[in-house]
């Protein structure tokens, strides 16, 4: 993989556990997500306004990955409500790249070698393992499903917006529309459910709107250039790495467990990695 490629997504995977931290904490999930989303559109709309409108034949990935995204971010509200960070969000994550790996398989025709197959059934593995626990409490049956669930959408937006990127040459514009749609059809439907609670809710939380909206842009941006010009599959189960960001943040400021399996499970992650690095064909 090429180093900037990998620069950006190991960037891109510290900063989208940072402001999945911040949705988790202080409440309210759903409107920190609008927050952080409808900061993202007003930042790019410009951006939008001034690159143009990516090509026609991007346009169906690019509506379908709003809706997709739209029920992504309204399942990981619900998650966040129920469910500890270190639990969700790796399993989340870590379902995401064999989907991954399927849908580019299918759509793109991407194939692995044996050694790409082999880390990211690993990554996927020390993911589950780190995630793992009795169901009980927090860690419900109900909270595995969501998880789950959650990412199923997360392949599938991951795989329209690779998609989308590759079939228009002004990926730039793409990014940019990307979150100008998601922003506005999130901030539409969190004004309407929640109207009056959210101008007194950005009144007290702006700063940390801006700041996750500033990580959340920032790293699915660098995200989807990449899987612009790298396989999408190398680029989901690198951008996984996150899961060891998120246990470390989750026990560190959310105070939830960190124990001895998921410690060995986030150096799993990190040897897939490794074996990754050397598997691209």
């Amino acid at each position: 993989m090429d180093p900037l490629v990998l620069g950006l997504v190991l960037a891109a995977a510290i900063m989208h556990a940072g402001w999945n931290t911040l949705i988790k904490s202080g409440g309210a999930p759903l409107i920190r997500l609008a927050i952080t989303n409808g900061f993202a559109a007003l930042v790019m709309l410009p951006v939008g306004l001034f690159v143009g409108f990516p090509d026609a034949a991007s346009w169906p990935f690019l509506i379908a990955s709003m809706f997709v995204h739209l029920f992504y971010y309204l399942l990981l509200a619900s998650g966040y409500r129920v469910a500890d960070l270190s639990l969700l969000y790796p399993i989340a994550r870590g379902s995401a790249p064999p989907l991954v790996a399927l849908g580019a398989f299918i759509f793109a025709g991407e194939q692995l070698s044996a050694l790409g197959i082999a880390s990211i059934g690993l990554i996927s593995l020390a993911i589950g393992l780190m995630a793992y626990r009795i169901p009980h409490g927090n860690g419900g049956i109900r909270s595995v499903l969501l998880a789950l669930f959650i990412g199923v959408l997360i392949a599938s937006y991951t795989v329209m917006d690779g998609m989308g990127a590759r079939l228009t040459d002004h990926t730039i514009a793409y990014i940019a529309w990307m979150f100008v749609l998601d922003g506005l059809l999130l901030t539409l439907w969190v004004l309407a459910r929640h109207g009056r609670a959210v101008p007194e809710f950005v009144k007290l939380h702006w700063l940390q709107g801006v700041a996750s909206g500033v990580m959340y842009t920032a790293s699915y941006g660098f995200v989807v250039w990449a899987m612009s010009v790298t396989p999408m599959t190398y680029v989901s189960a690198l951008r996984e790495t996150s899961v060891i960001v998120a246990a470390f943040l989750g026990t560190r400021l959310l105070k939830e467990p960190l124990g001895g399996r998921r410690i060995f499970s986030a150096c799993l992650v990190a040897a897939g990695v490794v074996i990754l690095q050397f598997s691209h064909k």
